[in-house]
């Protein structure tokens, strides 16, 4: 064996110790290589092969040169082993990180890696396919929505249902049947409204406590007009009852004779061939039911500019702003004894009465209440009659058009005139000029509106 070349003495990188160093081991103890970083002669190396601090913990030890030991001494180095991290953290047990602070992350099963330039264990690759944030298994998604759907769809089919049964309990006649010579269809929507004091339905109690007396079948104290235009408000037009007219078939006499002697059907043929106007819709009020329909909605308020006291009527009311109730509302349409006017005073009443109540009715707190509406519309069916080819969604356009201040008024008429039915009221010029413009959907002056009479502001 080829002997061994010595180092001089005190020479630190041959494993012997600088004069004044402790003693390191025996001669004998072999020797780790344990690296020390560069020699002195690195430092007039090019930066680019410099090693750098990070290389070395993230490589690992370079090994030594060829004939050198590893170490300052040629004795025992300890192994550079990585520690394992302490519980609670690198700064020991129990150790509390403040909030916000960066904890490191716990190192991961079978590391061996050093630790990272922040203090803790790199974080751990992510695993193929996978992925960092996963959804809870069996969470379901948006069940409030669905919920919501369902709840609608019930809703829904209820309306549905409610509205054909309603629509089944309608009373219907045969009012707008056809006949030689009608007129055509004429532009808007025209309805003709009866009011009549049919008593049919009432117990004799009910007949008493409203007032209505004990007279059989029915005549029409109340005839108006609906028409709805193309555009503009809808109109509310009183056609007098004592209005002195030709009826087919019977000859000349007062406007109401036609539904007292032929029913809705004769009444339909009279005004379409006396005004030209196409009736499109028919229906009747009686008095059954009347009191309940305004009852259903809270009662309505009315303003009045003077006392109506009628007994006839059954009503005693004060002047002032006050709610009527069902047997105050039917007693105030029907009162005409208070005023000097009678029947022309009578149906302005009437018609701002039946604005107010259309515009109560169609509210949001009648329509979205059902201890309202389904009330309010088992009334309505009670006392309504239309047209057999009417239906109760034909009613609602009719109500919603109304809600909004429609025009209301008296045909104008020639003035009072005896005949042979008695007082009536005679047929002139204005008012066919007033049917006409109505006829061809136009419409009517300042000076046709006739509202003067009756006790509503």
């Amino acid at each position: 064996m080829p002997p061994v070349d010595q180092p001089p003495p005190g020479d630190p990188r041959r494993g012997r110790p600088a004069p004044g160093a402790p003693p390191g081991p025996g001669p004998n103890v072999p020797t780790r290589r344990v690296a020390q970083g560069p020699p002195p002669g690195d430092a007039q190396r090019a930066w680019s092969q410099t090693t750098r601090p990070e290389d070395t913990r993230r490589a690992g030890p370079p090994p030594p040169p060829p004939g050198r030991s590893a170490g300052p001494a040629a004795g025992y180095a300890p192994p550079q082993q990585p520690q394992p991290i302490p519980p609670g953290g690198p700064r020991g047990p129990g150790y509390e990180y403040p909030r916000g602070a960066n904890q490191p992350r716990s190192p991961q099963p079978g590391y061996q890696g050093g630790g990272s330039r922040r203090g803790g264990p790199p974080p751990a690759p992510p695993t193929p396919g996978g992925s960092r944030f996963r959804r809870r298994p069996g969470r379901k998604r948006f069940p409030i929505f669905r919920t919501l759907l369902v709840l609608i769809l019930v809703l829904v089919l209820v309306a549905v249902g409610l509205f054909f049964y309603y629509d089944s309990k309608l009373h219907r006649v045969d009012a707008l049947s056809s006949y030689a010579g009608r007129i055509g269809d004429t532009p808007g929507t025209n309805w003709l409204v009866v009011g009549t004091d049919s008593r049919a339905g009432l117990t004799e109690a009910q007949k008493e406590q409203l007032a209505t007396g004990d007279s059989d079948g029915a005549r029409t104290d109340t005839i108006m007009l609906m028409h709805i235009p193309r555009s503009g408000k809808a109109m509310i037009v009183s056609i007098p009852r004592d209005l002195y007219v030709p009826i087919p078939g019977q000859g000349q006499d007062k406007i109401n004779a036609a539904f007292n002697n032929g029913g809705p059907n004769l009444l339909v043929q009279t005004i379409e061939t006396n005004t030209k106007v196409h009736i499109d819709h028919y229906a009747e009020i009686g008095f059954a039911g009347f009191d309940k329909l305004v009852n259903a909605v809270g009662g309505v308020d009315m303003c009045l500019t003077q006392p109506i006291d009628d007994p006839a009527a059954g009503i005693n009311l004060k002047p002032g702003c006050q709610k009527l109730n069902g047997k105050e509302a039917l007693g105030f349409v029907r009162s005409r004894h208070t005023f000097a006017n009678q029947d022309l005073g009578r149906v302005v009443n009437q018609r701002k009465f039946l604005s107010a109540l259309m515009s109560k009715a169609t509210s949001w707190s009648t329509l979205l209440n059902p201890f309202r509406i389904i009330p309010f519309t088992n009334g309505a069916v009670g006392t309504l009659t239309v047209d057999k080819h009417d239906h109760i969604w034909n009613l609602l356009g009719l109500a919603w058009a109304l809600r909004s201040n429609p025009v209301t008024t008296t045909a104008p008429t020639a003035g009072p005139e005896e005949t042979d039915a008695g007082s009536s009221l005679a047929w002139g010029d204005n008012t066919t000029e007033f049917f006409n413009l109505i006829a061809h959907d136009q419409k009517i002056p300042a000076g046709m509106i006739e509202n003067t009479g009756g006790a509503v502001s």
